[in-house]
């Protein structure tokens, strides 16, 4: 009886030139050669990590949070309350502009679920002004925080990672990195430079198999967006070529995929999840 190939297993098995042929009556003939190969090749139970997030009391953080807990992560949720809901990780107290705050944090973090592999740098504070009604603690606060903060936690994280030759590093950005944003400039500045820190850390820590990327979230529905009136959000709809806002599930996913095995050749990349808001600037 002639047979018919239908199917060819080389793509992501590593089977080249592998192929299962089905006769005309219809169905796989059954090949216990090729049933053991596939058996070889089924993907394995993603690896569970040490997972630290920042910001994870609320919004894109308590998401994140979630998302990592629900795969069967260990993870550490810091926030300045050191609360957090339930089945977003364990809650710690952090202040990520105070060095030390940030020390004790990252040391019990790594008691409670073993040294820190994945980190989540989602920690962010606003203080909207123009320019020249800006005074100088208005603009150094949000950088100390949103810039200076993520640096002090890289480096208290690092050290475990690099000696492992296994780590994921995201810092959570924003579209007016790129874009800008009148009566944001510390904001947009802060953001900014996380793209400058990533894009520099990616080349210093590659080398030992650790990777850094940033997202840059547009506009999501969180505590913040969702006090705007009804005719800001018309005029934002109008702007997405989506023509929805994000969700913080959006960001999570994201997150989840470049924090995985399967995101680990990706590095230095800047990911905006933003519905089409930027189109990639």
């Amino acid at each position: 009886m002639n047979q018919t190939q239908i199917y060819s297993f080389t793509d992501g098995l590593g089977i080249e030139g592998d192929s299962a042929a089905a006769s005309e009556g219809g169905g796989l003939p059954h090949n216990t050669t090729l049933d053991h190969t596939l058996d070889q090749h089924r993907p394995e139970e993603p690896t569970q990590r040490s997972v630290l997030v920042t910001g994870g009391s609320r919004g894109i953080g308590a998401a994140v949070a979630a998302q990592f807990v629900s795969s069967g992560h260990r993870v550490a949720n810091l926030s300045r309350s050191g609360s957090c809901a339930a089945g977003a990780g364990t809650a710690i107290g952090c202040d990520v502009s105070d060095n030390e705050s940030v020390q004790l944090a990252v040391k019990q973090a790594a008691a409670d679920n073993g040294a820190v592999e994945v980190l989540v740098a989602n920690a962010g504070v606003t203080d909207d002004k123009l320019m020249l009604r800006m005074d100088e603690h208005s603009f150094t606060n949000v950088l100390d925080t949103n810039l200076t903060g993520t640096y002090r936690l890289v480096k208290a994280v690092a050290g475990p990672m690099l000696r492992n030759r296994w780590g994921r590093i995201i810092f959570v950005s924003s579209v007016v990195a790129m874009s800008g944003s009148a009566g944001q400039a510390n904001y947009a500045a802060s953001k900014a430079g996380l793209i400058g820190l990533a894009r520099s850390l990616a080349r210093e820590f590659g080398p030992r198999g650790v990777t850094c990327n940033v997202i840059a979230p547009g506009f999501i529905d969180t505590d913040m967006t969702a006090a705007l009136g009804d005719d800001r959000r018309s005029e934002v709809l109008d702007s997405i070529p989506l023509n929805r806002i994000g969700t913080v599930e959006d960001i999570a996913a994201t997150i989840a995929f470049l924090t995985s095995d399967a995101g680990g050749y990706i590095t230095g990349a800047v990911i905006p999840v933003d519905g089409g808001l930027g189109m990639g600037n």
